[in-house]
């Protein structure tokens, strides 16, 4: 995290400098990986974003519940709580079922992609992604706000 971005202990980031952008969502990323979460966090918060990061399913649903993010990424395969899995009680929940889940993986196969729709994921974006990827998915979504 750079030198303009606070962590704060809920685990969210914010622009300190003050250019984080009225039109900033708040953004829950979920996967095992703490490179893919602080590389995902990095470049959203570059972009006026609030992001809440979250190691595994179980993280991710308290998270859902505590922030009430307006979108969340999430990783498909994750010990215990898969993506899947997560991305079901998420969209299951009446609260939650219009919060945008963009499925991270990087099983790109047309089986997993079907999976992913059946469990109500809105998006599918494959590992490694690039930041113009990543930008794009919230873009999609912010316009649909």
């Amino acid at each position: 995290m750079d030198f303009m971005t606070q962590q704060h202990a809920n685990g969210t980031a914010v622009k300190l400098n003050g250019t984080a952008q009225a039109s900033g969502l708040r953004i829950l990323v979920v996967d095992d990986s703490a490179t893919i979460r602080r590389s995902a966090e990095s470049m959203l918060v570059a972009e006026g974003h609030e992001v809440v990061t979250a190691e595994n399913g179980f993280d991710a649903l308290s998270k859902v519940a505590r922030h009430n993010p307006d979108l969340i990424f999430v990783d498909i395969m994750m010990p215990r709580l898969d993506g899947y899995q997560t991305c079901a009680i998420i969209k299951n929940n009446s609260q939650y079922r219009a919060t945008p889940v963009i499925m991270l993986t990087s099983k790109d196969g047309l089986f997993d992609q079907a999976r992913g729709r059946v469990v109500g994921s809105d998006l599918y974006l494959t590992k490694p992604f690039t930041k113009d990827e990543l930008l794009a998915a919230v873009a999609q979504h912010t316009s649909a706000r």
